[in-house]
């Protein structure tokens, strides 16, 4: 039985917009991953609840934006466990229920500021690998020599979903920022108008 290793890459996704795939595209494409997954949040505890659209729209968004793509996928396991939902916890979910696959987790170098502050992040670093994308401003720290973690030249990419949020707020057309399909639902459904 073939191992297929799946990357998570973590996020609100509020809304999935073109940095987010073309992150996910590249480490499915260029890096030795056999897919991407998307774990969509159901309530970041540090993120404001009034900006954030329900889980299963933007469960739905990212279904959208991800269905014509083989090696991305998305998953709502982190809608079925206690809240809030801790990344190790998630992990360990997913190696027990998915056996044939081995799992790292996608992240920024932004989130090593306070790595250590994580549940468990020990356990993380132990079992699964952590590969990296940049972020301005940010780098690996005290964990550049650490062997579970493998830095890739992912293009920056400088889209935000707050301003994405902003800009249909405020009537602007903002088509390009993500795809088409993803687009037309949102202003079908008014998302973010108010």
């Amino acid at each position: 039985m073939k191992i297929k290793k799946t990357g998570l890459f973590f996020g609100s996704f509020n809304p999935v917009h073109n940095g987010h795939l073309i992150l996910a595209n590249y480490m499915a494409e260029f890096t030795d991953l056999d897919e991407v997954w998307f774990v969509v949040s159901p309530q970041n505890p540090l993120k404001d609840k009034n900006t954030l659209l329900a889980e299963h729209h933007r469960l739905a968004l990212v279904r959208i934006a991800v269905e014509e793509c083989r090696k991305l996928g998305v998953t709502d396991i982190e809608f079925k466990m206690p809240k809030p939902s801790y990344t190790i916890d998630t992990l360990t979910w997913l190696s027990d229920k998915y056996e044939n696959r081995e799992f790292v987790l996608i992240s920024g170098t932004d989130i090593f500021s306070n790595f250590h502050k994580w549940k468990n992040y020990r356990a993380i670093l132990e079992f699964y690998s952590i590969y990296v994308y940049p972020r301005p401003g940010s780098g690996l720290g005290d964990y550049a020599e650490n062997p579970k973690i493998k830095l890739f030249p992912a293009p920056l990419m400088e889209i935000s979903s707050s301003f994405i949020r902003k800009g249909i707020k405020a009537k602007k057309n903002m088509r390009y920022w993500m795809p088409d399909k993803v687009y037309e639902y949102i202003r079908e459904m008014h998302f973010y108008e108010k």
